[in-house]
């Protein structure tokens, strides 16, 4: 029984896919079109789009380049309309299981408001680089509630510990690890410019 649940995907991950594929199709582009501008493989674009494999940050990190959209823009594509009020429960959570991050989307992007709110967790070691913004200039206030985290920002490393804040626009590279020994629990506050 166990076995055939494996073989049904997740429903999250199912409209994620669809969604990345109706943004392929919008902007008119062929799997090998969006694998040249993302540096994805097509045959790892298309899994994702068929739910065949559940997108880890990265990967959404790149499309969310591609198409011009932070990761919570996208995440609350597949969401229904969101409320005024966010409750605890209806919080969306998402899960990068190969690199141990959990976000869970606190406030959500509303149309009409440029900002959001995030709580990210990573497990100690966790190490994740994103290669470039999803939209260049994002504001973002890193706010390490629990644990250690280690932000890298081109060249520069911030250590920042318990209640530490990172303030910063993101023009390029990015790197979030956790370098231990605890997990790490911190707020991320985004801005669109």
């Amino acid at each position: 029984m166990k076995q055939d649940q494996a073989l049904v995907p997740d429903p999250v991950d199912v409209r994620l896919g669809a969604r990345l594929a109706e943004l392929r199709a919008e902007h008119g582009w062929s799997l090998a079109e969006l694998a040249e501008r993302s540096g994805v493989s097509r045959s790892t674009l298309s899994r994702a789009e068929r739910a065949e494999t559940s997108p880890t940050a990265s990967l959404l990190n790149r499309l969310c380049a591609v198409y011009g959209r932070t990761m919570s823009q996208l995440l609350s594509e597949i969401e229904a309309e969101p409320a005024p009020v966010v409750r605890a429960a209806d919080q969306p959570v998402w899960r990068d299981k190969a690199s141990g991050f959990v976000r869970r989307s606190v406030s959500p992007p509303h149309a009409g408001l440029r900002g959001e709110l995030v709580e990210g967790r990573l497990t100690a070691g966790a190490d994740i680089p994103y290669d470039r913004p999803p939209v260049p200039g994002l504001e973002q206030h890193i706010w390490v509630l629990e644990g250690a985290l280690a932000v890298t920002v081109g060249d520069t490393e911030h250590r920042l510990g318990e209640g530490d804040c990172l303030r910063l626009r993101v023009w390029g590279p990015t790197r979030f690890r956790c370098p231990g020994p605890d997990d790490v629990r911190y707020v991320l506050a985004v801005m669109r410019p």
